[in-house]
């Protein structure tokens, strides 16, 4: 096992059972093959905001989608942990590319949460709850870090079952308001 800085396009392309000439043909340097990584999983993120988008939030199937939701951050970061690390370690290193990927991915599923809360607030008549793209941007902040931190909560002795419906009563609050 290789820290990210000691591995090599030669480490890349023996692990990939090719060449490094065959590499460059398709990437000029390493961090362009991990944002092209880091694209193809951030396409699959659309899964979480068609949760969202699909649900009537004002109806009996708002709390089932809010366990929907909860099981799907969850399910999709413990699917793609390394690929969202590497996104992490070039986003910690400045490269803009990679921010640009990751506010894409959060905004879609955020801009369809604040679509959602503004509907059921709308539909309430509520005033006085929460601003809704408030609601979407500290959501999908809370479930992506608590996704990307399960296995630190499994340690702990925190239940991923007890993890998702502690998520799923947090969403199903903030968006329904009840």
């Amino acid at each position: 096992m290789h820290r990210y800085h000691e591995i090599t396009v030669a480490d890349i392309a023996t692990e990939a059972q090719t060449s490094t000439a065959t590499f460059y043909q398709y990437f000029p340097d390493i961090a362009s093959a991990a944002l092209e990584l880091v694209r193809l999983v951030i396409d699959e993120g659309g899964r979480m905001t068609k949760i969202v988008r699909e649900t009537d939030w004002s109806g009996p199937s708002a709390y089932a989608s809010s366990e929907a939701l909860a099981s799907e951050f969850l399910s999709f970061w413990a699917e793609h942990m390394a690929v969202l690390r590497v996104l992490d370690i070039f986003l910690a290193e400045g490269d803009r590319r990679f921010y640009e990927l990751r506010l894409r991915f959060l905004s879609e599923v955020t801009d369809e949460i604040t679509r959602a809360a503004g509907r059921c607030r709308a539909h309430s008549g509520e005033t006085t709850s929460a601003e809704p793209r408030a609601i979407g941007a500290v959501l999908v902040s809370m479930l992506a870090h608590v996704a990307a931190h399960q296995k630190g909560m499994q340690t702990e002795g925190i239940a991923t079952t007890e993890t998702q419906k502690v998520m799923a009563q947090i969403i199903h609050h903030a968006i329904t308001g009840r």
